[in-house]
């Protein structure tokens, strides 16, 4: 899959946010496999779905300079072939929702585009976005229905999903459709085909999560050029880093190791005051003092340097933090350990989880 990541101002629906945007396309993905950065999951009953990169025929983003191709819908553009991603599973259980999660970022505040073909399918021809996603079992929804003509909002909850808002719209099989879902805050709008779909939801149950694309059933439907607009979010960690820095200028460095994946692998760096350090492995000390007792301690002519274990609420040890401080004379181990405990003990207050440091 090929994806880029840019800074940008962006306006969308009356209001502007300095973000990101995330474009991705599946141009250098293999044909016939799954493309790379995502998870498939299942919600619902059945089998995971069959997800993979086809070739397929896809109308130009780009509108004809003709006053009367440039009228037209989307699908009368002229059309390249080229990569889309497809889900091919043909299991019939009606309670069956593959999904197929974007898993390398999380959003909150967010906009997405995306276009999507129904081509197939006996029991359903259904395709749209899952989103704010905490799990298989904890995400909102909006899909397109060809077979039942309707356009559809979901909540699911612990697995219960609940009563539908929407429309009854024409949509087509074997063509081409753009769907846009915006969220800020509790506000949830939808457009299709770049047409009002849904009235606009307020909804407090998810605040953030992953984004995933969705079918039901048996249905064969294909994805292309989705583009993500989104405002990043920090996580508790990079938030602990940052508001000591602001209560503890004199700080020379302050980096926070922890596990990033179910406490397990390597120790990364998950915040720094140097954001170009975030994703490094992190060095021994820091398994050290989270795995035995005590902390590391160092010195050389200008500064000292701490690591120390972060505790969790339950007083486990999540994390290790690192403090780089300036000496002065008469610096001993035991004053810096003390220079060091008011930044470590104002992080771990804040601290309830080891998934709430790095989430």
């Amino acid at each position: 899959m090929t994806w880029a990541v840019v800074l940008s101002t962006v306006v969308f629906s009356g209001w502007i946010a300095q973000g990101a945007e995330k474009v991705l396309d599946f141009r250098t993905d293999a044909v016939d496999r799954p493309p790379q950065g995502f998870q498939s999951m299942v919600a619902g009953l059945g089998g995971k779905g069959d997800w993979r990169v086809v070739l397929d025929d896809v109308p130009s983003l780009m509108p004809s300079i003709s006053p009367i191709s440039a009228s037209a819908n989307t699908n009368a553009r002229p059309a390249t072939r080229r990569p889309v991603v497809a889900q091919l599973a043909r299991d019939k259980t009606d309670e069956h929702f593959p999904l197929l999660v974007y898993d390398e970022e999380t959003f909150g505040d967010f906009s997405v585009t995306t276009r999507f073909k129904l081509v197939d399918g006996k029991e359903e021809q259904m395709a749209g976005l899952a989103f704010r996603l905490q799990d298989e079992k904890n995400f909102y929804y909006i899909r397109a229905s060809a077979l039942g003509n309707t356009f559809n909002f979901y909540k699911v909850v612990n697995g219960v999903r609940g009563p539908p808002t929407g429309n009854t719209i024409p949509i087509a099989k074997g063509v081409w459709h753009e769907l846009f879902i915006e969220c800020k805050g509790t506000r949830i709008r939808a457009l299709l085909d770049g047409k009002e779909a849904l009235p606009t939801l307020e909804d407090r149950t998810f605040s953030g999560g992953k984004l995933a694309f969705w079918t039901k059933s048996d249905s064969v439907s294909y994805f292309a050029d989705t583009v993500i607009t989104y405002k990043p979010r920090e996580t508790l960690a990079q938030l602990l880093v940052r508001d000591a820095y602001k209560q503890f200028p004199k700080l020379l460095g302050l980096q926070i190791y922890a596990h990033t994946e179910q406490q397990t692998g390597p120790l990364r760096v998950v915040a720094s005051l140097n954001a170009t350090d975030v994703g490094q492995t992190a060095p021994q000390e820091a398994g050290d003092v989270i795995s035995k007792q005590g902390y590391f301690y160092g010195k050389n002519s200008g500064s000292v340097m701490l690591t120390l274990p972060l505790r969790d609420n339950s007083g486990d040890k999540v994390a290790a933090v690192r403090l780089v401080m300036k000496s002065f004379p008469g610096q001993t181990e035991k004053n810096a350990v003390a220079r060091a405990m008011p930044v470590v003990q104002g992080m771990e207050v804040r601290i309830q989880t080891w998934q709430d440091l790095i989430q």
